[in-house]
């Protein structure tokens, strides 16, 4: 790699200022000599990451060389990058080898410097240094090694967790959107069976003066136009097999039967109705009700003992408010989000605004849905 040949370069430089310093140990060879194995050990540090076994062997090579001669600090201490790098880089195995002979090769310089200087200091000083020399890199490779598979672990960790999230949030939006062409797939049949009846019966008899027929006739186009409209939300919606879909239509005026129940749960409900309530379009009925259904139920599961609900009637908008506080325990418990996720759902179906989340000392889920009314 280009950044290793160009720190090798600067290696060989700084290794040469270093010998013109004279920071060597001369024995019987010249000082240009000593740029042979500085060169070798240089050239390991350009193959540190591409052959890491390479510059290993480089790096042996070169102190043997240099030990030979003198040493010299420039060496010694570029050898020590090829050893981090052979343990950093190649195989796995290799780091415990290295440990296990850099600890050897200390004891044995330490005891042969007490034979040769007949000192036990001697033989404690020179054990460690060379301890310190071999065995530090080796531990320093091994120990970011450990903390890059530590990485490398947690990424993968932190990638499946957001895929089981983006399953679960999928699902989610699956069932509710199953769930809603179930309940739409109703209302349309109880449209169509209107127009039926009531299309039979005209033509079953025949002495219906004008004004009764046209009567008829109004009603049946106004359910096969709110068919349409309701059939027109079904777009886009894939209806789930297999489970009874609830028979009658459910609407926000009948929030009041939702919060009967949650006080029968142990939930203190207060509910407060503003503006004068008024029919709604069938999704938006159907989609306020829900909300108001699933915020209570997350309530009774996460919050405390109590819940405001707020239905609010605007002119063209109809706003859904429900706070509750939550305890400690609350907030952690775990979850997968489905019914937020469900909730901001069918809001954005309806073309209408949602958000949920903290707010004071407590939860709050508000949406504002349009009736598509002329104001």
């Amino acid at each position: 790699m280009r950044r290793d040949a160009l720190w090798a370069v600067a290696c060989f430089l700084v290794g040469l200022l270093l010998l013109a310093a004279g920071a060597y140990q001369q024995r019987w060879a010249a000082l240009p000599l000593f740029a042979g194995p500085l060169a070798v050990a240089c050239a390991g540090v350009a193959v540190r990451r591409s052959r890491p076994l390479l510059a290993l062997g480089l790096g042996v090579v070169a102190l043997l060389g240099d030990l030979a001669m003198g040493p010299s600090l420039g060496t010694v201490l570029i050898v020590t990058d090829n050893l981090y790098a052979g343990v950093r880089y190649g195989p796995r195995a290799l780091g415990r080898w290295m440990l296990g002979i850099t600890s050897v090769i200390a004891v044995a310089a330490g005891l042969v410097a007490g034979v040769v200087f007949r000192h036990w200091s001697a033989a404690a000083i020179v054990s460690v240094q060379v301890g310190l020399v071999g065995g530090t890199p080796v531990l320093t490779a091994m120990f970011m090694r450990q903390l890059q598979d530590l990485a490398s672990s947690e990424r993968a960790r932190a990638e499946q967790v957001a895929r089981l999230a983006e399953l679960d949030r999928a699902a989610a939006v699956q069932a509710e959107r199953a769930r809603m062409a179930r309940e739409l797939h109703d209302m349309i049949a109880n449209h169509f069976s209107a127009i039926a009846i009531q299309s039979t019966a005209v033509l079953s008899r025949r002495d219906l003066d004008a004004r009764v027929v046209r009567q008829v006739l109004e009603s049946i186009r106004e359910n096969s136009v709110e068919g349409m409209n309701e059939m027109r939300a079904m777009i886009g919606l894939l209806r789930q097999d297999g489970e009874e879909p609830e028979a009658t239509r459910r609407r926000v005026a009948e929030a009041g039967e939702l919060v009967e129940r949650a006080r029968e749960a142990g939930l203190d409900v207060r509910m407060r109705v503003e503006g004068d309530a008024r029919e709604l379009p069938a999704s938006v009925d159907l989609a306020g009700y829900r909300i108001v259904q699933e915020s209570l139920t997350n309530a009774l599961k996460h919050g405390g003992r109590a819940a405001d609900v707020v239905i609010g009637y605007l002119p063209g908008l109809v706003t859904l408010t429900v706070d509750n506080p939550v305890g400690a325990a609350g907030r952690e418990l775990p979850g997968a989000g489905a019914g937020i996720i469900g909730m901001r759902e069918r809001t954005n179906l309806v073309g209408g605004l949602f958000e949920a989340g903290p707010h004071n000392d407590g939860w709050r889920v508000r949406a504002e849905l349009p009736t598509l009314e002329s104001t």
